[in-house]
């Protein structure tokens, strides 16, 4: 089976991480967030570019949960996909782009804390976890043709 990939952003929360509802009632969380640029250089040293920033939106738990854990000047990763969007407003036609983020976390690389590992509720059991079992290598004598 092949390992399923997304799109994936690295940065920092660039502005005060904001929490609302839909008309649906799910969370939302927006937030800009920065990414940093760097170019290498023939001398195998890097020269900082110009820091991008970007538009973070995230829904449900990811939502709730990044608004209770991230604050502005964390380092993340997160983990979703590109929305271009475009609006009117006022007779001005407006675009852009947003990550729609669906998983959110700190950076392991640039951030510490410690991590809490009491017993928590949840629908699945950490132990639940087996590794595939390979088979045993078949004792048939291989034909080649």
């Amino acid at each position: 089976m092949a390992i399923r990939t997304h799109q994936s952003i690295s940065g920092f929360v660039a502005s005060d991480p904001q929490l609302s509802y839909t008309e649906r009632g799910d969370a939302r969380l927006y937030m800009k967030v920065g990414i940093e640029h760097y170019r290498k250089e023939p001398d195998n040293t890097f020269t900082q570019l110009e820091t991008t920033f970007h538009d973070l939106i995230a829904y449900r738990g990811a939502a709730e949960q990044g608004a209770e854990r991230l604050a502005k000047g964390d380092n993340i990763i997160a983990d979703g996909r590109v929305r271009d969007y475009s609006y009117e407003r006022n007779g001005q036609r407006y675009e852009g782009e947003e990550f729609i983020a669906t998983r959110i976390g700190h950076d392991l690389a640039r951030t510490r804390y410690e991590v809490d590992r009491s017993e928590r509720a949840s629908a699945r059991d950490a132990t639940a976890f087996a590794s595939p079992q390979q088979a045993a290598p078949s004792a048939a004598t291989a034909i080649g043709l």
